[in-house]
């Protein structure tokens, strides 16, 4: 994976002390490099005027950078940050104002640093502009670590920005769980959703070739059990993985969302979820019963951890031993199966074909998120009107340590201790109507969610 790259502007005014400004930029740039980060942009030329914000914008509209600092080297006012967080946020590039501490010396204000970012926090405000700040010390720690995991924020919704998701059929009725909306999406973050024809997918599965079919079918040979399975339906879901690799390829997809039943078992005889499993694993999230917003959920935490994510039911809360189990019919990756366990192929627990994956999780500790979608009310001008209901989004998250168990259910099943108590997390999930698929990434990556949504203009909701 390429470093994390950071754009730094180092804005000063010639009225302070710009000698000592000089160093806090140039040690700075020094301190992010060492904590390997790539440093571009103005890096520790200061910026005095509008003519040296104006070269930083130029630089910006063509920089593939992560995250936009703004040093505040010393005071000044807000209209050079404003310009250049405004160049930011037109490329979806997060913003973060740096404030370095002024020792109290009794003597001249050398740099006044901490109200210059005061200033331009105030101006970003109004521009609706999202921001994070520190104040610290180049040298500072705890301000570095920030630092990465903004920008690890910012790679995410830079993988997110321009990221394609195709939509294979519609979700069931009555699923309106999986209901989205493609303006929203790209408004928030960049997505644009690709219609494919439900149809279309089921004649391309029906007419892949043997030769990939049996590539897929050795390569999914690890399965214990797979020669027991009714070898025509398991050919179905290998050709299901191939017309859907190939819209992927042909469409430059980032993730489907795939309306997985019923017209495959009905029309194809065979699952899909296999194949999905499949795609999930070469980090291309697949969701099933047609979740755009899962698939999204599932791309971030992709972005955000370099593993495969996928979206889970939680099926299961048992009180006494403060657990839950997510669960699903056997499309989770594979590779998130316990390595002291055996993988098998499996038959869809009501539809009775193949081919799907029955495994327990592995464990560790997991990050669970999902993008939620909310209705909010708004009345009209006048009181005898009807409110009308409009729809807005959090990002919700959540945490917890996926445990070593047998498998609970056929399937892929991970038996899940929450930060909170189990019970209360369903409670949670209960008052705020949550949609009924999460996704589930391996590792903590809950600090960097936070740190996207806000970058977003996503409000967070804390799961555990």
């Amino acid at each position: 994976m390429e470093p994390l790259t950071v754009a730094m502007a180092a804005i000063a005014r010639p009225t302070f002390d710009v000698p000592l400004a000089q160093s806090v930029a140039d040690e700075a740039a020094a301190r992010l490099e060492r904590s390997g980060l790539c440093v571009v942009g103005t890096r520790t030329s200061l910026i005095m005027d509008a003519d040296g914000a104006a070269q930083m914008q130029d630089a910006l509209r063509s920089l593939e950078c992560d995250l936009l600092i703004l040093l505040q080297a010393s005071f000044a006012d807000s209209s050079m940050a404003a310009a250049l967080a405004e160049m930011a946020a037109a490329r979806r590039i997060p913003v973060l104002l740096w404030a370095a501490p002024e020792a109290r010396t009794g003597g001249r204000l050398r740099l006044n640093s901490l109200c210059g970012v005061n200033l331009a926090g105030h101006a970003l405000t109004l521009r609706r502009i999202p921001y994070d700040y520190v104040l610290a010390p180049p040298d500072d720690p705890a301000a570095l670590t920030k630092i990465i995991t903004l920008a690890r924020a910012g790679r995410a919704l830079r993988t997110l920005n321009g990221a394609v998701i195709g939509l294979v059929g519609e979700h069931p009725t009555g699923f309106d769980t999986c209901a989205y909306d493609a303006d929203d999406l790209q408004a928030l973050f960049g997505v644009r959703v690709e219609r494919i024809a439900l149809n279309e997918v089921l004649q391309e599965s029906a007419a892949a070739p043997a030769a990939e079919r049996e590539r897929f079918v050795a390569r999914v040979a690890a399965a214990a059990n797979l020669h027991a399975l009714d070898a025509t339906a398991v050919r179905g879901t290998a050709g299901v993985y191939v017309a859907l690799r190939r819209r992927v390829e042909a469409g430059g997809l980032s993730g489907v969302a795939v309306r997985c039943w019923p017209e495959f078992f009905t029309e194809l005889g065979c699952a899909a979820c296999g194949a999905m499993s499949v795609l999930s694993d070469e980090r291309c999230p697949a969701s099933c019963e047609a979740d755009v917003n899962g698939t999204v959920t599932s791309l971030l935490l992709q972005a955000l951890s370099g593993e495969p994510a996928f979206i889970a039911d939680l099926v299961s809360i048992e009180a006494s031993g403060d657990s839950g189990v997510l669960w699903h019919c056997g499309l989770a990756p594979v590779s998130m199966a316990d390595p002291e366990a055996e993988v098998l192929g499996a038959i869809h627990s009501n539809r009775k074909l193949p081919l799907l994956f029955e495994f327990p999780l592995k464990p560790g500790r997991v990050t669970l998120a999902r993008l939620h979608r909310r209705p909010v009310e708004t009345s009209g001008a006048g009181a005898s009107d009807v409110a009308r209901k409009s729809y807005s989004y959090a990002l919700v998250i959540g945490g917890g340590e996926m445990l070593r168990a047998e498998k609970s259910f056929s399937g892929t099943s991970g038996v899940i201790r929450f930060d909170r108590p189990a019970t209360e997390v369903f409670d949670a999930i209960m008052r705020i109507g949550l949609e009924h698929h999460v996704s589930l990434t391996y590792g903590d990556h809950r600090e960097a969610l936070r740190h996207a949504a806000r970058a977003a203009g996503v409000p967070v909701v804390e799961l555990t």
